[in-house]
């Protein structure tokens, strides 16, 4: 492309140089020439003058006396009549320039001057003329070669930006070049890299919630099945089989939930549901995991609230507070239920060390973890909490207390506390 722009503008500049050019030698020629011609005329009419006033005053008129009078290299021929011819100067050879003029005497004056000095006088005029046009082929090559580069490292640079989006750099480079064509591409490749970042990370993002999501509810259905295998009574393993299908639902509904909000984490499917029943399916998938730690988990609280939001949502962000707790908690894990104004809210303690105070808030950020863990199970939990209307928040540090707030509705006349820990 450089080599193109600067090409084309050389030729443009020759052009211009050979149209004009050509012109101003003819005109510069002519204008010469007629220069010369008048300036061989006035010097012809002003010896002409001269020879007349000295014959009127009986002057001597001879070479000597007319040598003075002649310039340069011009050459002159006086004819008096009855008198001799005088000649001033050296005759030229070749071609001319002559002028005569005759005196009131009766004399004439003829003046000559070789055409060489003229076509000296083009040949430098030419020269001058030439240099100027060198120095604008030079100056147009510059210019040419600053233009071509503005242009072309500009594109080079955006076809680099290009490559680079192409080869799965999303980075925006965020550079402007002052020409408006060239900024609106990389305005536009800007706002592409940013779109493909934000795509790239939301990939990413729903791959590793897919993963610890999924964990826990796999590992759930995979010792449902073990116990159907290491069984031979029909009961037993009818009733592990209905667990295993109740999980595999989960399951699907965890699928749906993470395909959904990754499309549109704004999106949901508010319902009013009972949180005895999602508190008690926790509790009855969870129990065997605490068991085989030695630990126990218990529920208490207010009974039959009837709470707005997605049981599925609230069962991940109930099973991911309660993983957390077998993972870094302690003792007895407890999920208490109460009423604050118009929220029903779901207590989750345990009896461990708790949140080390250099996290935190922090805890729910995403790759925050006090251990060896991931770091996306809190962080997960308060983005479907939020997602269905809701907030995840932590009460109190030492020891823990993790509370998700939902929105309720008024509880069925019938509904009486329960105060009684049930395990």
């Amino acid at each position: 492309m450089r080599r193109r722009l600067i090409q084309s503008t050389l030729a443009v500049v020759l052009v211009v140089i050979a149209v004009f050019g050509v012109s101003l030698v003819i005109v510069e020629t002519r204008t010469i020439t007629s220069t010369a011609q008048e300036r061989v005329d006035t010097e012809a009419v002003r010896l002409a003058s001269i020879v007349d006033s000295r014959l009127l005053g009986e002057e001597t008129v001879d070479a000597k006396v007319l040598r003075d009078q002649i310039q340069g290299d011009r050459y002159a021929e006086i004819r008096i009549p009855r008198k001799p011819v005088i000649e001033v100067g050296t005759k030229p050879t070749g071609d001319v320039i002559s002028a005569t003029e005759t005196g009131e005497e009766g004399e004439t004056v003829t003046v000559q001057e070789p055409r060489s000095s003229v076509t000296r006088e083009v040949g430098r005029t030419l020269l001058i003329i030439a240099a100027v046009a060198l120095l604008a082929v030079i100056a147009a090559v510059l210019l040419a070669v600053r233009q071509a580069n503005r242009l072309a490292s500009p594109l080079t640079d955006l076809a680099e930006t290009a490559e680079r989006l192409g080869s799965g750099d999303p980075r925006p480079r965020h550079k402007r070049y002052g020409v408006p064509e060239l900024d609106r591409v990389a305005d536009v490749l800007d706002s592409s890299a940013e779109r493909i970042a934000r795509m790239l990370t939301a990939e990413r993002r729903l791959a590793a919630d897919a993963s610890h999501q999924l964990r826990t509810p796999l590992t759930a259905l995979s010792m449902r099945l073990e116990e159907i295998t290491l069984t031979d009574d029909p009961d037993t393993v009818k009733d592990e089989a209905t667990i295993a299908l109740t999980q595999v639902e989960r399951l699907t509904d965890v699928v749906q939930r993470l395909l959904t909000n990754s499309r549109d984490p704004r999106t949901g499917s508010a319902v009013t549901f009972d949180l005895d029943e999602v508190i008690q399916q926790q509790l009855a998938e969870w129990r065997p995991a605490y068991r085989s730690v030695g630990r126990a988990i218990v529920s208490s609280g207010k009974r039959h609230l009837q709470a707005v939001g997605t049981p599925g949502a609230v069962a991940q962000v109930l099973a991911a507070l309660i993983e957390n707790s077998l993972m870094h908690g302690g003792g007895t894990v407890a999920l208490r239920t109460r009423v604050t104004g118009n929220q029903a809210v779901i207590e989750v303690t345990d009896e461990g060390p708790g949140v080390p105070g250099d996290l935190g808030a922090r805890i729910f950020e995403r790759a925050i973890s006090g251990r060896n863990s991931t770091g996306i199970g809190l962080a997960v939990a308060r983005d479907l909490a939020e997602a269905d209307g809701g907030r995840l928040e932590m009460l109190q540090a030492k020891p823990p207390v993790m509370a998700l707030f939902l929105s309720r509705t008024q509880p069925p006349k019938k509904a009486q506390d329960a105060g009684q820990t049930v395990r």
